[in-house]
This record gives C-alpha cells, sequence and structure tokens, in this order.
C-alpha cells in the first residue's frame, strides 16, 4: 500500500523452465491443520499491513515473515506428501524470477521519478498552480484532471501526493475544501492509473502476464474517464464557489539543468520498455534497465558540466536509486512469495473455484474491485493471476478496471488515500471519504456499464 504502484510479472509461457513450473500441479492440502496455519499467518499480517497508520510497523516487515513462513510450511508439507524436491523448487524459482523482474522494472521507475523531483519539476508545478490564484472550484477541476493524466505515467501514491500539496497549499485551512478535493484525487489518482499499464500495477501486472497487448489497455479509457468524472460531478456542486485568502506570493520555482531531458528520457524508457516487450518479444525490464543506463549516462554529464555554485556538481544518480521506496519493494517480495506459497498448497485453486465457477466471471471480476477497497489491490490481483483462469480479453480488463479503481470506495483502499489522510491534518478521514462513498461507487458501477458498452 505503498508508492510506485508500477509492477512486472513475466508470462510463464516466455520461458521454458517457467513453463515447466507453471505444469507442476498444487498440493492439495488445503485442508490439513498446517495449510489452514498458513492462511492464517497470512491473513494476521495482512492485518498488520492495514494497520500500518495506526501501528507505524512498515508493510514490507509482516509480510516478508509471512511468506518466509508460509514457504517453509509448503515445502514441509511437499516433503511429507512425497513430492520431489525439484519440483517444489522450480515454483520456489519461480516466484524469485517474479520478483526479480518486478524488483528491477520497479527501480528503474522510482529512480527516474526521484530525479524528476530532484530537478524540481514537481515543485515547480506546485509553484505555478498556487501562483495563478485560481478560486476553490477551478482548483478542484484543474487538480483532478492533473492527477488524473498524472497517474497514467506515474503512480496514484506519487500523483496524488504531489497534487495534494497543491491543495493544501491554496486551502489555507479551508476544512471543506481540503477534504473534498482530497476525495476528488484519490478517484482520479485510481481511475488515471486503470487505462495505463505504466499508470497501476495491477494493470501493469496483466500486461506482463501477456492476457492483454499494450494499446489493448487503452481500450479501458472511457471507462477510466466516466469512473472518475461522475463522483467528481457530485462533488464539484459541494465545493466552495469562494476565492482563497490571498497570502503571500509563492516564490517562483525554476527548473534545474536538464529537467525537460529528463523528463524526455522518462518517455523514452517507457517507449523502450513497450518496444522490448512487442518487437523483441523480451521482458520489459530489460527496456527499462536500457532506459536507466541511459539516465546514468546523462547524470554523469550533468556533474560534469555543471559548474560547483549551482550545486548540480554534486549529481549522483546512486543517490537516486537509494533514495528508492525500498519498503514497498520488500513489500512486493512478502505478497508474491506469501500468496506464491499459498497457491502452491492449493487454496488459489480452491478461492477459483468458489469465485469464478460459482459465480461466473462477470460477478467475480466486478467482486475483485469491492475487495480491494478493503485489501490491497496487488495481492488480489496476483492471485486472480496465478489461478489461470480462462478469460477473454474483456475479462482481463474488466478485472484490471475493477482492481484499479475499487480503492476508491475506501480511504484505506489505495496507497493515495491512505498518504493523504496523513498529510491532510485531520482534514480527510476515513469518515469524510466515506461520506462521498455512494457516490463514487456509482461512478464504478458506470465504468463496468461504460466497458461492457463500448468493448463487450
Amino acid at each position: 500500500m505503498s508508492f510506485r504502484r508500477l509492477m512486472l510479472l513475466l508470462p510463464l509461457f516466455l520461458v521454458p523452465e517457467l513453463a515447466l513450473a507453471a505444469e507442476v500441479n498444487n498440493l492439495g492440502l488445503t485442508g490439513t491443520e498446517t495449510g489452514i496455519f498458513t492462511v492464517l499467518i497470512f491473513i494476521i499480517a495482512y492485518g498488520f499491513v492495514m494497520a500500518e497508520e495506526f501501528t507505524h510497523l512498515r508493510k514490507s516487515k509482516p509480510v516478508i515473515f509471512a511468506g518466509a513462513v508460509i514457504w517453509a510450511h509448503a515445502a514441509y508439507l511437499a516433503s511429507e506428501a512425497g513430492v520431489a524436491v525439484e519440483q517444489t523448487h522450480q515454483v520456489f524459482e519461480r516466484n524469485l524470477v517474479e520478483f526479480a523482474e518486478l524488483m528491477l522494472f520497479l527501480i528503474v521507475a522510482m529512480t527516474y521519478v526521484n530525479v524528476l523531483a530532484e530537478r524540481n519539476v514537481f515543485n515547480a508545478l506546485r509553484s505555478w498552480l498556487v501562483r495563478k490564484h485560481f478560486n476553490y472550484r477551478q482548483l478542484f477541476v484543474i487538480t483532478g484532471v492533473i492527477t488524473f493524466f498524472l497517474s497514467a505515467v506515474a503512480d496514484n501514491l506519487t500523483s496524488a501526493l504531489l497534487v495534494g500539496a497543491v491543495v493544501l497549499a491554496v486551502g489555507q485551512g479551508n476544512k471543506r475544501f481540503v477534504s473534498i478535493g482530497f476525495v476528488n484525487l484519490v478517484v482520479a489518482a485510481n481511475a488515471g492509473g486503470a487505462f495505463s499499464p505504466f499508470g497501476d500495477i495491477t494493470t501493469l501486472m496483466v500486461w506482463q502476464a501477456g492476457y492483454a497487448e499494450f494499446f489493448d489497455f487503452f481500450k479501458l479509457f472511457v471507462p477510466s474517464v466516466v469512473n472518475y468524472a461522475v463522483p467528481a460531478a457530485f462533488m464539484y456542486f459541494a465545493v466552495p464557489n469562494e476565492q482563497p485568502e490571498q497570502s503571500a506570493d509563492e516564490a517562483v520555482v525554476g527548473l534545474k539543468k536538464g529537467a525537460l531531458t529528463v523528463c524526455a528520457l522518462f518517455g523514452l524508457t517507457i517507449g523502450l520498455a513497450v518496444s522490448f516487450k512487442q518487437v523483441v518479444h523480451l521482458p520489459p525490464f530489460m527496456g527499462m534497465m536500457l532506459g536507466l543506463s541511459i539516465l546514468m549516462l546523462y547524470g554523469y554529464y550533468l556533474k560534469t558540466t555543471c559548474t560547483e555554485h549551482k550545486g548540480d556538481y554534486r549529481f549522483d544518480i546512486f543517490r537516486k536509486i537509494r533514495d528508492a521506496e525500498w519498503d514497498t519493494l520488500f513489500f512486493f517480495f512478502g505478497v508474491v512469495f506469501a500468496v506464491g506459497g499459498l497457491g502452491y498448497i492449493g487454496y488459489l485453486e480452491l478461492l477459483s473455484g468458489a469465485m469464478y465457477d460459482t459465480l461466473g466471471a462477470t460477478t467475480a471480476n466486478i467482486l475483485v474491485g469491492v475487495l480491494s477497497a478493503i485489501i490491497d489491490n496487488i495481492p488480489v490481483m496476483f492471485a486472480v493471476l496465478s489461478m489461470n483462469l480462462d478469460m477473454d480479453l474483456y475479462q482481463w480488463l474488466l478485472v484490471t478496471l475493477t482492481a484499479g479503481v475499487g480503492g476508491s470506495l475506501l480511504s484505506i483502499g489505495s496507497a493515495a488515500g491512505v498518504a493523504l489522510m496523513g498529510q491532510s491534518k485531520q482534514m480527510y478521514t476515513f469518515f469524510s471519504h466515506v461520506k462521498w462513498t455512494p457516490h463514487i461507487a456509482l461512478g464504478y458501477i458506470a465504468s463496468i456499464f461504460v466497458h461492457y458498452l463500448i468493448n463487450g
């Protein structure tokens, strides 16, 4: 439930070893006491993740513990059942490959965002918005639209926090505007990330798993717009139609040398990732790594050409890599291994039968979105992908949409909501968000209906 909601999972059919691992049947030991114990471990660990705001225990710690314990029990159960050690290793190594590629992809994305922040790209945008002195309703629309499109290339957490700083700066203690404005940002951030493979981890996961091509996801653009526009239309009329109190002029923040070049390189890196997947049929993380190498070379140029008084001579790309959210990366490690271990024991097949075989794909996929409002969409989507479901493109796009925007139903349903609750100084809370949940739910239903009309 933290930034940099971008994720990579290698399609099993791309690598022979992984295809072999996929053929290993699960243990089918869901009814054993030890098997049930692993589920309990996961539930307790995720309880700590959901309570991070209150306990201040980083979310990576309980899920890493859960992942290790679950796999230890899975290996024990496999041994007791007479399963060959090599087969267990194949499944385990599949999890390892998934995380390794995920980590490399995310490190590149996080590094680029850190460099953009260091080059003052985001501060300059914030400064411009504050200095324009828009009224509250204009700011409501502008910040929502910016967040919607920004989250398509960054992530919902980063987008919401960056634009949230603008809302706080111009809100000047107007609790009503800040509260509604933050709800607006959460919905916009989650909706904007749903139609772009780089905008949300769940979208990226589906792309990497090979269930949809890169440009297929743009079919979700109109449903995503509807998902945001419906609740935003209701909230707009609740925003005070007033001018914010004028304060001392915001200091002008200029871009540092190379800021626009870094923006261009980020776009190039995204293009390389897509090209590696679509053209040369290699995992996209290789394109991201190529883009990182270009950024490293450009960073060397900045160090060697900038003067000392500007401070750019200190530019060090490895400091930006160091500042990546390692808590997020290790959280994904725990999720991949915990859910993978539960799948090896047999719980994902059991869950698949309960949801998709009993309810049908459409109902189950809509339910996935509702679950993502309570449980983070990352383990939910990873579980869905691990079920090896036989669904068509329409259904995969549906679950991508619902898992991406379902977190908007509650403030705790996405990283953006949790982060803004901490940033808002008690002006945006769980209950101030719940007040708008019926309108958000209406947008959720409308986006599913529009997806059916356009893509069904």
